[in-house]
């Protein structure tokens, strides 16, 4: 397999605690690559537009409503099949079915505050990528 990119965000439960160097780290000691990142903080039009897909679903509000309550640090991640690598290393989405050592069970605390955000196939981290870092030549 080649080398392959992800996008990644740490959300702003996971900055608001102070643990985005220690996600930072936990990214640094796996097999992944940071080669870009990102401080921001999304404008609701920003965040509508990154989370269109569930625009139908009940939680879409909510979402958007929480990903624009602080800073987040968006990242790609750069890695051999780095897609399944970084959802992996965030375990499933729920923080409290999250097992021991994933990122998901370590930092977040439910469904919705659930510390990070992963890509799940080539296209959406293409697309996602592209959202947050329009023009980026990524070696």
């Amino acid at each position: 397999m080649s080398k392959q990119n992800t996008l990644a965000i740490l959300k702003p439960d996971t900055v608001a605690a102070g643990n985005a160097g220690k996600v930072i780290s936990v990214i640094e000691d796996s097999p992944l690559e940071i080669v870009a990142m990102r401080f921001l903080k999304l404008s609701l039009n920003q965040a509508k537009g990154f989370y269109a897909v569930h625009k139908k679903r009940p939680f879409f509000k909510d979402l958007c409503r929480f990903m624009t309550s602080g800073p987040v640090v968006v990242m790609v991640l750069q890695g051999e099949d780095a897609i399944a690598t970084w959802r992996d290393m965030m375990g499933p989405t729920n923080s409290k079915e999250a097992p021991k050592g994933t990122i998901r069970r370590a930092f977040g605390t439910d469904i919705e505050r659930n510390a990070v955000h992963g890509s799940d196939a080539p296209e959406t981290a293409a697309e996602e990528i592209g959202y947050f870092f329009p023009g980026i030549d990524l070696v």
